[in-house]
């Protein structure tokens, strides 16, 4: 069942954020005739699963490694369709991770007592409890309602929830319990940083005082209002425009993505605080200053990456952040545009992908 049909049968508002018909009409590829080749197989989606559950013992951003795996397992679900090429890329990308090539593995984590490559090992065999899965979303309830680095804690939970409620047979104690400690890590995390020029330098979000009223950037309250707003966002991006900080608007999509599926496997209770959040996330973000005098203009790709030209063009990039977000921003764009029903839109915002790769 698609979130369009979901919520057609489905009813109720819950604090203030009414659920039917937020969403629109699926952008999953499910009805059509799928290729050779459908993604990838479980074997990233339990890795993954696995490095979620012990990145705890490393870092709170040590969570993107196993994230990464789940977002590139799911988005060959979302699109079974696409050419082998991509399927290809995207495998390539998550083996680098699985290989120790991330930035936010223990080369972020200097004092780490677990490598890499350990995060991915599997558990000991114990019997699954779908009902322990509600444990990942009290661990969130507690750090939900304000920034908590760029969003991370909302997309950690949620792709774990979204990986768990369609994987049942994987919410296992160990590792439900090893991610609700990863999401507990941004209990006392500051919303991410900004740059803010030469003169200030990179300053944390909770040192700045936005301005009162932003009339460009009004409050959105539902999911509609805040899907609709990340859309335009990623539609109306200028390469002239370069700003740097809280995660970029690869991280704005991303949490908003998750926020989205918050709704769709059984927490709406948790969504008006995370969009609420997610508007302050989003604030933070507009209001950085363009720093394309000092760094160039924005960079950004000449293919869009779910098309076979992107991966073989000899040009994909693979800095220190790329390698984990570039899945996971696909992935989290399919969410999000599931969520509405505006194809011109989703389709413009789609052709604009590319400027976050």
């Amino acid at each position: 069942m698609n979130r369009y049909e979901f919520l057609k049968i489905s009813t109720g508002i819950i604090g203030g954020l009414t659920i039917p018909g937020v969403w629109g009409a699926t952008t999953c590829a499910a009805e059509t005739p799928p290729a050779e080749r459908v993604g990838l197989d479980d074997f990233y989606l339990m890795r993954g699963l696995n490095a979620l559950a012990r990145s705890h013992q490393m870092s709170a951003m040590a969570g993107h490694l196993g994230a990464s795996l789940v977002a590139g397992y799911f988005l060959g679900k979302q699109r079974p369709n696409l050419e082998s090429e991509v399927y290809d890329g995207i495998q390539g990308d998550l083996d680098r991770v699985m290989a120790g090539e991330s930035v936010f593995g223990s080369k972020m984590a200097k004092n780490s007592k677990i490598a890499d490559s350990e995060l991915f090992e599997a558990f000991p065999k114990e019997k699954p409890n779908e009902s322990l899965i509600d444990g990942i979303a009290e661990a969130l309830e507690k750090n939900i309602k304000t920034p908590r680095e760029s969003g991370h804690n909302v997309i950690f939970a949620s792709i774990a929830i979204h990986a768990l409620k369609e994987r049942p047979d994987l919410a296992t104690p160990s590792i439900v319990d090893g991610i609700r400690k990863l999401i507990g890590l941004f209990d006392n995390a500051h919303p991410g940083s900004g740059y803010y020029g030469k003169t200030k330098g990179r300053i944390k979000g909770n040192k700045i005082t936005l301005p009162e009223l932003d009339d460009e950037l009004p409050p959105y309250t539902d999911v509609k209002g805040m899907v609709e707003v990340v859309l335009e966002e990623i539609i109306n991006q200028d390469p002239k425009v370069h700003v740097q900080g809280y995660g970029g608007l690869v991280h704005v999509n991303n949490h908003a993505a998750a926020i989205t599926d918050l709704a769709q496997y059984g927490y709406p209770e948790l969504v008006p605080a995370a969009i609420a959040s997610h508007h302050q996330h989003l604030r933070l973000w507009r209001n950085l200053p363009n720093v394309a005098d000092e760094f160039g203009p924005s960079p950004y790709a000449e293919f869009n990456p779910y098309t076979s030209a992107y991966w073989t063009s000899g040009k994909v990039s693979y800095d220190h952040a790329l390698l984990t977000h570039r899945v996971k921003t696909m992935f989290g764009f399919d969410e999000l545009a599931e969520a509405i029903d505006d194809d011109r839109k989703e389709n413009r915002a789609y052709d604009k992908l590319r400027y976050m790769m």
